[in-house]
């Protein structure tokens, strides 16, 4: 975003929802709507409400859009990360924890759990890689296999609460 004024709250809360959308929709990987829902309840006091606002409206959508949100992200060190087609976001978050510089045999290691929990959820493992590093990260993808659907679906947006946060509090300010 070089060149554009930077993103405020004030400038935020004074834009329409179509503005408003286009500004933060990096937020939520490839889901503006969360944000764009949440535009209904500014102005916001702090960036935290603005956040709050947004995860309200993830906590009242259908299983349908929960999932779609999930299935947007990308596989932890997949195809898509290797070939570079990821968000810039989503980039520099996996290259935060390590994910772009895998020996093969931890490529090899995330590879399979990544096979196994998507062939048991029909969706990619999300966690915050920003608070993680490699091997908790693959503690927790073993780990969360266990769960059942609804219990990681739950998780999975609270990871996703998690990592939209992180974005927010990095591109916006007071």
């Amino acid at each position: 975003m070089s060149g554009a004024p930077p993103l405020t709250l004030a400038r935020l809360n004074s834009m329409n929802q179509t503005g408003f959308a286009t500004a933060l929709g990096f937020a939520f990987e490839l889901s503006p709507w969360v944000v764009e829902r949440a535009w209904t309840e500014r102005p916001f006091a702090s960036v935290e409400a603005m956040h709050a606002a947004m995860m309200a409206v993830l906590d009242a959508a259908s299983t349908a859009d929960k999932l779609a949100l999930i299935r947007a992200h990308p596989e932890l060190a997949g195809k898509a990360a290797i070939a570079k087609a990821l968000t810039a976001e989503s980039n520099a978050e996996q290259a935060s924890a390590g994910l772009d510089k895998l020996t093969p045999e931890e490529f090899a290691r995330f590879h399979q759990l990544n096979a196994a929990y998507t062939a048991r959820f029909g969706f990619p493992f999300i966690i915050a890689v920003r608070l993680n590093d490699k091997a908790s990260i693959l503690r927790a993808m073993a780990a969360r296999a266990a769960n059942d659907e609804e219990a990681e679906i739950a998780e999975a947006i609270q990871q996703i609460g998690l990592i939209s946060k992180l974005r927010l509090l990095d591109a916006v300010t007071a």
